[in-house]
């Protein structure tokens, strides 16, 4: 694999690339507040409220690691997200050849 093909963005690609993190963060949003109306309906005890609270903290953590855009790493970050099914390969159609078969390989594993 070029490295140098890998590390270089152009315009379009970094558009395409800034377009599909942010589906995916979307989706990860929607599933974060599916999770909490969940928990939130069944809170009955001060336990309960504790629990979601730690959720919630957990959750933000994850998602401000997770979501930092950066091109560095980046392939990387797509691989998890698609791994997750909060990405999906199509979204990134446009990018090099190279870069998608990187994301593609890294997300099987």
């Amino acid at each position: 694999m070029n490295q140098a093909i890998v590390d270089t963005w152009s315009d379009s690609e970094q558009a395409i690339a800034r377009s599909a993190f942010q589906k995916a963060y979307e989706r990860a949003v929607a599933q974060l507040a599916a999770a909490v109306q969940a928990q939130a309906s069944a809170l009955s005890t001060v336990e309960s409220i504790w629990a979601l609270h730690d959720f919630l903290s957990i959750e933000r953590h994850t998602m401000e690691g997770r979501f930092d855009f950066r091109l560095e790493g980046i392939l990387f970050v797509f691989a998890s997200l698609v791994k997750e099914n909060l990405l999906h390969l199509q979204e990134l159609d446009g990018l090099d050849a190279e870069k998608l078969a990187k994301v593609a390989a890294m997300a099987r594993f």
